[in-house]
């Protein structure tokens, strides 16, 4: 029976049976046996006219997150004085959701300012507002007392699991180790939940999925790993991760480009035109390709011996003061996303540049430089001596002019050597006097010529024991010759008669050969007058 039943009073008079008289209550002659009847018909007739009920019908409500739900609930009968709450949760500790004071934003009353109906909506659901709550009649006191509560109605939050999210590896990783990749969601109820890893459209295999807490909760959250090997070609790859849950009618999904992970070193190689070894003073273009490097982030510098030049490294085109250096860059994406860097310095083949080594020096990515190099040869050494030529020419030099010295030491020893032993021989030579006859006035005219000897001694040591061999003696113009024959049986030779010939007045004979080993030889210096 719907509504609020008024408590009615009846009164009750028995009638006299013969003469049919009804006596109103108040009259006299009633009996106490009477009054007692009526009273207890009116006493039982309003106890059952002021039982109080309160109705809440619903079990359970289910509901999307966003969306407006009702709770019903609705009172009969008398009460004592005190409001009616809505409370989620338990009677003790519990939350209050809506009350005749305060303030709810998102909670409103179905029928405003009525005394038995106390339905309530709560808009703009979300995941916590997913419990059981209670329509609760107080009783007025201080504080107010808790007099009839409702059987509870559980509301369960259907959420929708919020856009994932793709996070990397924390620096950039080269191709071959695997990188971790993580996507996360979270607010979603109920529990269940898919997600699936996408590379390029192709399913990766192994993801690692968690969804906490791991008990139950009004809403939930996940987290889902996933490991990618890079390549150089992946800098136009994309990874996606998907989601998919009851509450969608298509699965959420996020994408994460591989290249904001990847870095690809450069190769360098550095090459010559004309190549190596080239003529003097001719142009010579050293070009350095830096290729397959991602990202493009780098710088090139060029060093000779070492020493950085100074070109600008922005400019396509750059020339020095003097016009030995011109450099031209130019950078290129290859297919696969990378880049390619071209550099070209063109050099003038001096001669102090002859074996000079260029270098290219890439920096990539606040990385390590990397860098390659070429040297300059010249095929044709200049005619003049390079100041390289002139210290070997210097160097030759004081060899020779050493080497000189030490020839003019060795014949200065060799000649004092020579005269020395000479000096040694003379004075163990036999000694040898001529005695020249007196003059007289008898003696032929041809004995006067003072050119003429009529005899010499020649005294020989007696102690020389061994043969000397045989010796030929020098002529010359004042130089004449006497051949003595000693006796085989003697070693000394007191004296002898010399017939001398005067060379310069009588035809050259030849020299007397050498007779026997018992032959001795003088040679008598006369001086003319």
């Amino acid at each position: 029976m719907g509504g609020m039943v008024l408590p009615v009073t009846l009164k009750v008079t028995p009638c006299n049976s013969n003469t049919g008289w009804v006596p109103s209550p108040g009259a006299r002659g009633v009996s106490k046996k009477r009054k007692s009847w009526m009273m207890n018909i009116v006493f039982v007739t309003g106890a059952r006219a002021q039982e109080f009920q309160l109705l809440q019908p619903q079990d359970s409500v289910s509901v999307s997150a966003g969306e407006t739900f009702t709770l019903t609930c609705s009172v009969t009968g008398l009460a004592p004085p005190g409001p009616v709450k809505w409370c989620k949760g338990l009677c003790s500790g519990r939350q209050l959701v809506y009350a005749d004071t305060g303030s709810f934003p998102r909670v409103t009353r179905a029928v405003s300012g009525s005394d038995t109906d106390f339905t309530i909506r709560i808009s703009d659901t979300r995941p916590e507002d997913a419990g059981t709550y209670h329509c609760v009649k107080f009783k007025k006191g201080s504080p107010d007392e808790e007099f009839r509560s409702g059987a509870g109605t559980a509301v369960s939050v259907r959420a929708k699991p919020s856009a994932p999210s793709v996070s990397g590896p924390p620096s950039r990783a080269e191709p071959g180790p695997q990188v971790t990749f993580t996507c996360t969601s979270g607010g979603f109820s109920p529990r269940d939940i898919a997600v699936t890893w996408l590379k390029n459209g192709t399913k990766l295999p192994d993801p690692q999925t968690q969804v906490l807490p791991a008990h139950e909760n009004v809403s939930y959250s996940v987290s889902s790993t996933v490991g990618v090997r890079l390549t150089a070609g992946d800098a136009r790859s994309q990874l996606t991760c998907q989601i998919e849950h009851s509450t969608l009618p298509d699965p959420l999904r996020a994408t994460y480009n591989l290249s904001d992970a990847l870095r690809v070193p450069p190769r360098l190689r550095v090459s010559t035109a004309p190549a190596a070894p080239v003529a003097l003073n001719e142009s010579v273009t050293f070009t350095c390709r830096v290729e397959g490097f991602y990202p493009n982030k780098s710088s090139l510098t060029w060093l000779e011996n070492g020493t950085e030049t100074n070109l600008g490294k922005s400019s396509p085109l750059a020339e020095n003061p003097d016009g030995t250096y011109t450099l031209q860059s130019s950078l290129a994406e290859n297919p696969d996303g990378t880049y390619t860097l071209q550099s070209s310095l063109e050099v003038k083949a001096t001669e102090q540049r002859n074996q000079s080594v260029f270098t290219c020096r890439v920096v990539h990515d606040s990385q390590p430089p990397v860098s390659a190099s070429e040297t300059l040869k010249i095929s044709q050494p200049p005619s003049e001596a390079s100041p390289t030529a002139e210290t070997t020419e210097e160097k030759k030099i004081y060899i020779a002019v050493a080497v000189v010295c030490a020839v003019l030491v060795v014949l200065v020893i060799a000649v004092i050597y020579l005269i020395r032993a000479r000096q040694r021989k003379g004075k163990s030579s036999p000694s040898v006097r001529l005695h020249e006859p007196e003059k007289s006035p008898s003696t032929a005219p041809q004995d006067s010529d003072p050119n003429n000897l009529t005899y010499a001694d020649l005294n020989f040591d007696n102690r020389k024991k061994r043969r000397s061999p045989p010796r030929l003696v020098e002529m010359s113009p004042q130089s004449e010759y006497a051949c003595i024959q000693p006796a085989a049986t003697e070693n000394n030779l007191t004296y002898a008669d010399l017939d001398m010939v005067h060379l310069s007045k009588s035809p050259k004979r030849p020299a007397p050969r050498p007779e026997e080993a018992v032959s001795e030889y003088a040679s008598v210096q006369i001086q003319r007058k």
